[in-house]
């Protein structure tokens, strides 16, 4: 293990990565996916503290099963656990974290300089989800498309909903990665800000982002149609009217058969998903279509351990 901080570097958002660095980081998480038991001990003696002011299953267990198989001690910390709670800042906080942690992982509905403030003291800082971004799902379903596809290089996917934190960790994907496009279908308003738009397909200068406010009769075929629950975090939506809008970017068997074209398109959704809402039960659930659900969640674990050894400089 590298001995001192001089090698931890955080990782808050894919638009800090170059593509080979995405890459890279993407065929470490693969390799751990495939093969756990070969990175045991690789973290050890590293302490890990995981920071979740935001309600998490997969993500918070990924992190600790990932710690844990590295051979890293892990402390567990909710929201009521800090002084975060009373009013304390971010950077205040990190300040005394750095004293007895390497690496802190931080999940919160918050924004994205809350963990800019944190990374300050703390240089070994993860994003395990933010309001603006969640970049370890991001690599989970890169890994889970390289199981299913083989090449990752050439992939064109639709999203269905509103741009939230996965959805936008995915546009950078494509706007980063050469060859990936995405097609983001949603109700009118919940798309990306058109400077954002401009700004992410300046990344490769081309045009590898778009979005659309309706769903076509028929639309450009895709390898992969995503969505993720309409009620991002689970917070409610204040129109009246919001169920209504959305329905028409419900995933449902007849949708994925409008997006296929000569070969079938698969289902993805980051989890949890709220059934016969935002994707039918059977679509979820792969019956009668392709649903790379379930490797998505089981590679949460890989991105983790991919982030984990990435931030501490041990990705070699």
């Amino acid at each position: 293990m590298t001995d001192g901080q001089t090698s931890r570097r955080a990782l808050l958002s894919l638009a800090d990565l170059r593509a080979d660095d995405i890459v890279a980081m993407t065929d470490l998480a693969y390799r751990y996916g495939q093969a756990p038991r070969e990175f045991a001990g690789r973290l050890s003696g590293v302490k890990v503290g995981l920071v979740f002011t935001a309600p998490s299953t997969r993500t918070r267990t990924s992190f600790w099963s990932a710690a844990r198989t590295l051979g890293a001690d892990v402390l567990p910390m909710g929201a009521t656990d800090l002084q975060l709670s009373t009013g304390e800042t971010w950077a205040d906080t990190g300040a005394v974290l750095a004293e007895y942690l390497d690496v802190v992982v931080v999940r919160t509905n918050g924004p994205q300089h809350e963990m800019v403030d944190l990374a300050t003291k703390v240089p070994a800082t993860i994003n395990a989800l933010s309001y603006h971004e969640h970049p370890t799902q991001a690599v989970a379903d890169l890994c889970a498309m390289r199981d299913h596809f083989g090449d990752t290089a050439h992939l064109h996917l639709a999203y269905l909903g509103e741009v939230n934190n996965t959805a936008r960790s995915l546009a950078l994907l494509a706007a980063t990665l050469p060859h990936m496009r995405l097609d983001l279908y949603g109700p009118e308003g919940t798309g990306f800000a058109v400077d954002e738009l401009a700004a992410l397909n300046a990344i490769r200068g081309v045009g590898a982002v778009r979005q659309f406010d309706a769903v076509p009769a028929a639309p450009e075929p895709v390898d992969v149609v995503y969505t993720t629950r309409w009620q991002s975090m689970g917070a409610p939506r204040p129109e009246a009217d919001w169920r209504s809008r959305f329905a028409p970017f419900a995933v449902t068997k007849a949708l994925m058969k409008q997006f296929s074209g000569s070969t079938e398109a698969v289902f993805m959704h980051d989890l949890p998903a709220v059934r016969d809402q935002e994707v039918e039960s059977d679509v979820l659930d792969g019956v009668g279509v392709t649903s790379l659900v379930a490797n998505q969640a089981r590679h949460k674990a890989s991105a983790a351990a991919a982030a984990l050894l990435w931030s501490t400089g041990e990705s070699s």
